[in-house]
């Protein structure tokens, strides 16, 4: 839990709260749920399917966006670097939570 409070605050090193959070577990939270989505449709569950497709990825979404936001703000190295994780996690994150 502390490294999602970490997380959340933007006290993780941008590197980490990019890749490991938004790009590793962004892939992983995402397509499990949306395969469970699929598999719940298919079953006719369709409220089921609703919640699982949504109320778990949004969450993770969110807090992820907004660590890799904060993260990059505190980033000290070349503002490039930050302003792309901002936009890659911005745009994927969105991507993500509507398909």
């Amino acid at each position: 839990m502390n490294t999602l409070r970490r997380l959340w605050n933007g006290g993780l090193p941008l590197a980490q709260a990019f890749w490991k959070w938004a790009v590793t577990g962004g892939i992983a939270v995402n397509l499990t749920t949306s395969i469970l989505f699929l598999v719940l449709i298919m079953d006719n569950q369709i409220v089921a399917a609703l919640v699982v497709g949504y109320a778990l990825s949004l969450p993770y979404n969110f807090v992820v966006t907004v660590g890799v936001w904060r993260s990059a703000g505190r980033y000290e190295g070349e503002r490039r670097w930050a302003d792309l994780a901002r936009i890659v996690t911005v745009a994927g994150m969105i991507l993500l939570s509507v398909t």
